[in-house]
């Protein structure tokens, strides 16, 4: 069954530099049923207009690009007015543009390289949450558990479409913000792990906060712990994320 909202298929726009991901990545919307791809431009600019004549659903957007960064193709959507659906697709790690990312309201941030299956995971992900918000708005007012729901799905049903899972319960104390930040930073490092206060340090907290964070996603088997041997001082641990 197609991955629908309002009967329409999800309609993709694909922005990328280069030319060969680009194509790729067309050909990895091509896979998923509910999902087509309407257009593929290579300049930020491109983007901007391709988006105002295609009115496409989702954006595919690379923050490398020869005329402007993607992130301010997505300031310039945001301030022109767009709500268009944007997942930032892209080999850029620093902090700096996935928080910006994050404040421009994008659905997903994936890093490259990434393979056809956790591509898949992530638009199945996107099409449940996205007919989530339409089922829930044309019930009327929404209540606080509709408002959670939608603010934090983590865990929306993929392709069979069965509904959501409860938000993720956190301990006390921790946010679903700052676990998020938490772990765009643990997912996109190029180290093979980070200490609580090199996380502290990317996320702007305090080492104590992000070791919190750092413990709760390796007790829900989202990260895994390895001990530093070697360094001077007092041992400390380092945290990897899982790649499912």
């Amino acid at each position: 069954m197609s991955e629908q909202v309002s009967g329409q298929v999800v309609r993709v726009l694909v922005v990328d530099d280069d030319v060969a991901v680009a194509s790729l990545h067309q050909a990895y919307v091509g896979t998923l049923p509910g999902f087509a791809c309407i257009g593929v431009v290579h300049r930020g600019a491109d983007a901007l207009r391709a988006v105002e004549a295609l009115a496409p659903d989702l954006v595919l957007l690379d923050v490398h690009l020869p005329d402007l960064p993607g992130t301010e193709v997505l300031r310039a959507l945001r301030a022109s007015g767009s709500d268009v659906d944007v997942v930032v697709v892209t080999a850029a790690r620093e902090l700096e543009v996935v928080r910006t990312s994050m404040a421009g309201g994008v659905a997903d941030y994936l890093v490259k390289p990434f393979s056809l299956a956790l591509f898949t995971e992530r638009m199945q992900a996107y099409a449940a949450h996205r007919r989530a918000l339409a089922l829930t708005g044309a019930s009327g007012g929404l209540g606080q558990d509709d408002v959670d729901r939608l603010l934090h799905p983590g865990g929306t049903a993929g392709a069979a479409g069965h509904g959501q899972r409860t938000p993720e319960q956190l301990p006390k104390g921790l946010s679903h913000r700052s676990l998020e930040l938490v772990v765009q930073v643990l997912r996109s490092a190029a180290e093979p792990d980070l200490s609580a206060g090199e996380v502290a340090a990317r996320c702007g907290m305090a080492r104590v906060s992000a070791r919190r964070y750092l413990e709760h996603l390796e007790q829900t088997g989202r990260a895994v712990v390895r001990p530093r041997y070697g360094v001077a001082g007092r041992p400390e641990n380092g945290y990897a994320w899982v790649h499912r």
